[in-house]
């Protein structure tokens, strides 16, 4: 899971670009990037996060109207410059482009590449797989008088021969901006826009809050394989790729995304909202009387709105977050993790101490953390803690790029709800369960596979295990 953004028709349009990935910093913490393109591709990367990344010197030297930009959350290979976005291929007329979610048929496309294309990645990156496929297609049209369609060709082949999960942003020297999602859907695509004196600039972003923080109009999602080309002129193409149905990650409105987000007309805190009001109902029924609600800062808090809306207790703030402390959900190893939360949460005493506390966190992945909260808890007087989870038990692991890719470390595939329990020592444990998380978006088909197994793209099994053996691999570099 990464953040991506690109833009097209402002000069200097680096400022707009920096703009855009600080609002999606929480979407990766590893790297940051960003090419632009005036006469030469420009471009800067760095490791770790954007306001470290990017200096005035770097701004002053990012040339042009039309630029991509990305913080990278390493979910597929290492964690090291050579692998951060954008990336640039130099044929057939310069091609930067940025992803956002994990293609599954690498090992097979990586072949692909190198006996119909005869092009090797240079790094263990899966953006090269798509970025090279869709170079090589385009290189077989006239170069001279590439039109619109020759365009979508190419995407089209390209959808086709890479399964997975995929945003993609790509600047096309002298030519315009190119924006396609994956045939399902799964990872989000905004398109926006801005009127200015010089004539319309048009972005694409992961998230809404990005065109909010640069006051361009959201105009909307892009839609499962949908591919929106804007030209030179920029005038706006859209067509309809390889469609197999609408699979939008849930893991979007349960974690990843900003409350102030909106996907597909539905804001992401609302449908947190909701989470709680659906958990207040199970609470009740099962005779459970908290003397309050408090959150896990700060993905928690409006679920847990909404369950103290129903069970009509005060909510009160009961864990303070330091600010300056990354995601540990994300962080690449568990000991990490563990430290991460030690410092990044801290009990506020007086409000904790003697009372019984419903303690709302979006989801339990590894348990490690909910162990060290409900720790946090007791250590501050809390007499009973009711810890509870926006999200159903998360049972298989993610191969759509959510750090969730190795089974043996998800806590509910492993033991039984007593015993999750009992490991993150807590005196009740509630789970959202699965059917009121559908009810919720059932109008809205969603992929659930991390909470029901379901896959809906092909060769799962295959990418299962090809990622899973990765991240052992990596473990023991």
């Amino acid at each position: 899971m990464c953040g991506i953004i690109g833009l097209y028709g402002k000069k200097s349009i680096v400022y707009d670009l920096l703009m855009g990935l600080n609002a999606l910093q929480h979407r990766g913490q590893d790297a940051a990037g960003i090419i632009t393109f005036e006469k030469t591709f420009h471009i800067k990367k760095g490791l770790g996060l954007v306001s470290n990344v990017f200096e005035q010197r770097h701004a002053d030297r990012l040339l042009g109207d039309i630029g991509v930009g990305h913080v990278r959350y390493t979910t597929q290979g290492t964690n090291e410059l050579t692998n951060a976005q954008p990336i640039a291929a130099n044929y057939p007329f310069g091609i930067a482009m940025a992803h956002n979610g994990n293609v599954t048929n690498f090992e097979e496309m990586g072949r692909t590449l190198y006996e119909e294309y005869h092009t090797l990645p240079a790094t263990t990156n899966d953006l090269e797989l798509i970025l090279y496929t869709f170079a090589s297609e385009l290189k077989k049209k006239d170069l001279g008088n590439v039109l619109p369609e020759d365009i979508f060709d190419a995407v089209r082949t390209t959808q086709s021969k890479v399964n997975g999960a995929y945003a993609v942003i790509a600047a096309i020297a002298n030519h315009g901006l190119l924006a396609f999602t994956d045939p399902n859907g799964i990872r989000p695509l905004i398109l926006g826009k801005q009127e200015t004196e010089e004539g319309p600039v048009y972005g694409f972003a992961s998230e809404t809050v990005c065109f909010d923080h640069l006051g361009y109009e959201v105009m909307r999602n892009l839609e499962p394989g949908e591919i929106i080309y804007i030209d030179s002129e920029r005038n706006v193409h859209s067509n309809m790729g390889m469609q197999k149905g609408k699979n939008f990650c849930v893991f979007e409105f349960i974690y990843f995304a900003r409350e102030d987000s909106s996907f597909h007309g539905k804001l992401v805190a609302g449908q947190r909202v909701k989470m709680g009001r659906m958990l207040g109902k199970r609470i009740k029924e099962m005779g459970l009387k908290p003397d309050m609600v408090i959150d896990v800062p700060t993905s928690g808090y409006f679920a847990a709105s909404g369950l103290a809306e129903v069970l009509g207790i005060p909510y009160k703030r009961g864990l303070v977050k330091s600010n300056y402390i990354g995601r540990s959900f994300i962080s690449p190893t568990q000991g990490e993790r563990e430290s991460m939360v030690k410092r990044k949460l801290n009990p506020i005493r007086k409000t904790i101490q003697g009372k019984k506390i419903a303690v709302v966190d979006d989801s339990i992945v590894r348990g490690t953390t909910s162990r060290r909260i409900v720790q946090t808890l007791r250590e501050a007087g809390a007499t009973e803690i009711y810890f509870i989870s926006a999200a159903p038990p998360v049972i298989s692991p993610c191969i759509y790029g959510i750090d969730m890719s190795v089974k043996t470390e998800l806590i509910a595939a492993q033991k039984t709800l007593e015993g999750i329990k009992q490991y993150i020592e807590a005196d009740a444990l509630i789970y959202l369960p699965l059917e009121d998380l559908k009810d919720i978006f059932s109008e809205m088909p969603s992929c659930m596979a991390c909470l029901d197994g379901l896959y809906p793209t092909e060769g799962a099994d295959e990418a299962l295990r090809m990622i899973e053996q990765e991240r052992l691999d990596s473990g023991n570099r």
